[in-house]
């Protein structure tokens, strides 16, 4: 097998579950529900075609089973969910075209043993800082695929970090109705922040391991639930340089976004990918090694193009059409290894 292009797509699937099932404390998906999620899922997936697609929000491997059916992909790729996920959990999951998928994937639930969010401080005006968190909050699927049999396995982490959405505080014990209700907002917010930035960085320090010293392909799928701009995307790319020569540049350990490299094909921005109180965001997003970057000089995929399916997030009524309330992201990538003149 050598292919000549490989393609991802990350799709947040908007709580699939099966239909009676109890979601978030609440009743879940009718059967007419359901089944709109199952039509309206396969059919978006279908239309993508993509080798590999990046989930968030699985319930239920069962109903993930009926989509890739629903799509026709039951005979071409393989599900990716934990043995045994029921209903029980939210989850990371995956469809990989079965002759790519190489080995076990795995869940990654607890932060790296050497990850420490803790400062005394550095400068004598700013106080000491500790962050007691130790896991993710959706766990991180890692896998791995061969596009060509010469070449290392590109190894694809598939994430789903803290929502914006405040965090729920009136049930802590510090929570005193008369003094902190109105400010329920605006600290439920930072501790969703704070969460949102430390599953980042673990997954940086995940990221770097991989990537440091190494020539392995790394593609990151994922609702990161923040733009192109914000630190949390800036902590999980490590912030890499774009605009160098052809073949010139590249970063050990830094990620390049599909949006950024898109846009440098396109002379109008128009990604997003979730719509709330009339702002389009940018929240799904596909991140890559230099591997894929058209101007490193390690470059062996060179970008194609990236698609977004948006349209059914002008239309808020997800639950009865089944659609996701998330855009679908796909980018392919050509072979084409960088060709580095020797000295």
């Amino acid at each position: 097998m050598a292919r000549t292009t490989v393609s991802f797509a990350t799709c947040n699937l908007y709580n699939l579950n099966m239909p009676g099932l109890p979601m978030y404390g609440a009743a879940g998906w009718s059967e007419d529900q359901y089944e709109a999620k199952i039509t309206w899922l396969g059919g978006a997936l279908k239309r993508m075609q993509s080798d590999v697609y990046g989930f968030q929000e699985l319930w239920h491997a069962e109903a993930l089973e009926a989509v890739i059916a629903e799509a026709g992909l039951e005979n071409t790729h393989t599900v990716l969910a934990p043995s045994g996920h029921a209903g029980q959990s939210i989850v990371c999951a995956a469809a990989v075209r079965a002759e790519m998928l190489v080995g076990e994937p795995e869940w990654i639930v607890e932060f790296p043993p050497d990850f420490v969010l803790q400062s005394q401080g550095d400068d004598p005006q700013t106080p000491e800082i500790a962050v007691a968190i130790d896991s993710f909050s959706r766990p991180v699927l890692h896998f791995e695929i061969e596009t060509r049999p010469s070449h290392p396995h590109i190894h694809v982490y598939v994430c789903h970090l803290k929502s914006k959405r405040p965090t729920e505080i009136h049930d802590e014990d510090w929570y005193v109705r008369n003094i902190h209700q109105r400010h329920a907002p605006g600290l439920g917010a930072a501790i969703s922040t704070i969460r949102r930035t430390a599953e980042a960085a673990a997954l940086r320090m995940i990221l770097v391991e991989r990537l440091r010293g190494t020539d392995d392909p790394v593609v990151v799928l994922g609702d990161v639930n923040d733009g192109i701009l914000s630190n949390t995307i800036n902590i999980l790319s490590g912030q890499p340089n774009y605009l160098l020569g052809l073949s010139t540049g590249g970063t050990d350990a830094g990620l390049y976004s599909g949006q950024t490299l898109q846009q440098y094909r396109s002379t109008r921005d128009v990604y997003y990918t979730h719509i709330f109180q009339n702002e389009r965001e940018s929240l799904d997003h596909i991140l890559v090694s230099q591997e894929f970057y058209d101007n490193s000089r390690k470059r062996i995929w060179a970008f194609d193009g990236l698609e977004i399916l948006t349209d059914h997030l002008n239309f808020e009524d997800h639950k009865a059409s089944g659609t996701t309330d998330h855009g679908i992201v796909r980018a392919t990538f050509q072979y084409r290894p960088a060709r580095v003149e020797e000295d």
